[in-house]
């Protein structure tokens, strides 16, 4: 099966997007054709990759599978990335064409890279309203293999700079039969998707899932107050959140608002387990955690409803091996810690035009997730710490290395070191320590100016302290262990808060 192919499993006259879009599987189908149309004509063939910046809608599922149809790659952008981030993905990726909401001005930042491409931007507003109806077929394009790269997911490393984690039909349709196998999804339900449809955990499960069983998804492009209403008012059945709305939506709603929902699962960062306690306490039903990487299309384990484990992210889906091994890659003994691994058909097929970092990331079959875990009697795997310096919040990743980088360059700052500190409604926030150049004084409404050119919003610390030096090691290395032991005490002493 291949992704695009997921239009025809639900009853044409059934209704795919429900709330104020109201539309058909009949008429997703016909949309999709018409993109591909569109796309087609525009010069998009098999193995393009071709960009897309858009917030949740219709207009974004159209444009994904109509690329998808075309054998071509898409390469969903992150809504919040500033303009050179934008720009490095564009020109990794070496894109052509670039599917928007509203043209972005990426010029300048394209030319810093030497991007010597020209960089179409089809404007979705501006093709979508005189779309001819669609021809029955392209003959042109050929028969697609599952084997085939449907997408490429940018996702942040330790180093810095973002890699494409290239994704086949095959690791999209195994990962949504297997995490639908594991959850009570069917054709009556109806599906809030309010996570961004760009990050796997939505596509895969509120978006694919929902046209795997021929569901109906409801979908918001924000997540604000008037979501309680959204999941009222169209007799939700399924909720997919992370943490933090869930901490959010226990002040924002009633018992009585949530009276139609079965199933609310979570992912994209660990679930508190006094946040679960609290909303079984006010809405009376569990919340199911769940456990993913982009790398693995994303889901890997998932409690299952029959029984749940508070502060586990649950068991394997069907069809994927999880363990946890040492450093030797040998198996540990139950309740002893070590690295998660997993190997089976969701796993990515490589990191794009990174043979060195794919083969240390995926080796003998098994993708090495970086996470430190251990596992149960009963196969629940439970998530201890990262071995990498990833900072989560509210469910978008922030790597250290690639704020640094930016802090590095602002005139008064000597060094940087950044560090996440716990935070009650993100789960983390970005702090940076700093090294002052001699005689700087640390403007920060000037620095925030700064790196809010740079950086998307959220990986913008929200603390600063300057220091007068950075704990390091003998060779010079800034010691990150050290540096969160004394994080209370630096952040309380010197910290300003955004």
């Amino acid at each position: 099966m291949l992704v695009h192919e997921l239009v025809n499993r639900g009853q044409s006259d059934k209704t795919v997007f429900g709330g104020k879009h109201g539309v058909t599987y009949g008429e997703l189908q016909a949309k999709v054709r018409q993109y591909r149309d569109f796309l087609y004509g525009q010069g998009v063939r098999p193995g393009d990759r071709m960009g897309l910046f858009a917030k949740n809608s219709p207009e974004f599922v159209y444009t994904y599978l109509a690329v998808a149809s075309l054998r071509a790659v898409v390469v969903p952008l992150n809504f919040l990335l500033a303009a050179p981030e934008i720009a490095f993905i564009v020109q990794d990726a070496g894109m052509r064409t670039l599917v928007t909401m509203g043209r972005l001005d990426l010029d300048e930042a394209l030319a810093a890279y030497g991007y010597r491409e020209r960089l179409e931007q089809l404007i979705i507003g501006e093709f979508a309203p005189r779309l001819p109806a669609a021809t029955e077929e392209l003959r042109e394009i050929g028969a697609a293999d599952e084997d085939e790269v449907c997408a490429i997911i940018y996702t942040s490393g330790t180093t810095g700079r973002p890699k494409g984690a290239m994704l086949s039909h095959r690791n999209l349709i195994s990962n949504v039969l297997s995490f639908t196998a594991k959850l009570p999804v069917g054709a009556a339900d109806t599906v809030l998707c309010v996570l961004p449809m760009y990050h796997g955990f939505a596509w895969t499960c509120p978006v694919l899932g929902s046209l795997l069983q021929g569901a109906t998804i409801v979908i918001a492009d924000t997540f604000t107050k008037e979501i309680v209403a959204t999941v009222r008012d169209n007799a939700v059945t399924i909720v997919y959140a992370i943490p933090a709305m869930y901490a959010v939506l226990i002040n924002w709603a009633e018992p009585a608002d949530f009276r139609t929902v079965t199933l609310f699962a979570s992912g994209g960062a660990s679930l508190p387990e006094a946040l679960l306690a609290r909303f079984k306490a006010k809405f009376g039903c569990n919340i199911y955690e769940g456990y993913g990487l982009s790398e693995a299309s994303p889901a890997v384990c998932f409690n299952p409803p029959a029984k749940t484990k508070p502060g586990s992210i649950g068991q394997a889906l069907p069809g994927n091996e999880v363990r946890v091994a040492d450093e030797q890659g040998n198996d540990v003994p139950v309740g002893v810690c070590g690295e998660l691994l997993v190997r089976g058909p969701n796993v990515m097929k490589g990191y794009y035009n990174r043979p060195a970092e794919t083969a240390a990331a995926i080796v003998d079959g098994w993708l090495h997730t970086g996470d430190v875990a251990c596992r149960d009697e009963e196969g629940y795997f439970f998530i201890k710490d990262r071995l990498k310096d990833m900072i989560v919040i509210s469910g978008e990743n922030v790597y250290p290395r690639e704020v640094e980088e930016v802090l590095g360059a602002y005139p008064a700052i000597a060094e940087a070191a950044v560090i996440g500190i716990d935070d009650r409604v993100r789960g983390q926030t970005v702090a940076a320590a700093l090294v002052l150049r001699e005689g700087a004084a640390l403007d920060e409404k000037d620095l925030r100016k700064f790196l809010l050119k740079n950086l998307a919003a959220y990986k913008v610390p929200r603390v600063f302290a300057a220091v007068a030096a950075l704990p390091k090691n003998a060779l010079g290395k800034v010691l990150k262990p050290a540096l969160r032991q004394q994080a209370g005490e630096i952040f309380a002493r010197g910290g300003a808060k955004g």
